[in-house]
């Protein structure tokens, strides 16, 4: 039987952070994805997280912008864009428009 599924970021259940504009939704959790989880994020221009986390993401940059500094490298990407951030990468990501994207993490949280 196909497990086949679809999500629409619309749909999900938002988690928004107290005095920021960021909001994320989980799509694929760990008990649905086995070895990866997926979320839906939200974040509003000018905002900044810090890294790491603790394990490997892929961002998949929806619409927007955001750069990414880490150990004196900066990678900014944009709307069809994809960001390989590996586990454990040092560093901050800085919000450079009202940005969505999909990250896709392994291993699955």
């Amino acid at each position: 039987m196909s497990k086949l599924r679809k999500f629409t970021a619309d749909r999900l259940d938002w988690q928004s952070f107290p005095g920021k504009a960021i909001a994320i939704a989980q799509a694929v959790a760990e008990e649905d994805g086995g070895d990866l989880s997926a979320y839906f994020a939200r974040l509003g221009k000018d905002e900044t997280a810090d890294l790491p986390v603790p394990y490997a993401e892929i961002w998949v940059v929806m619409s927007g912008a955001l750069t990414l500094h880490s150990g004196g490298e900066t990678l900014t990407a944009g709307a069809g864009e994809v960001l390989h951030v590996p586990a454990d990468t040092p560093g901050e990501v800085v919000v450079e428009a009202d940005t969505e994207l999909v990250c896709v993490s392994v291993p699955a949280h």
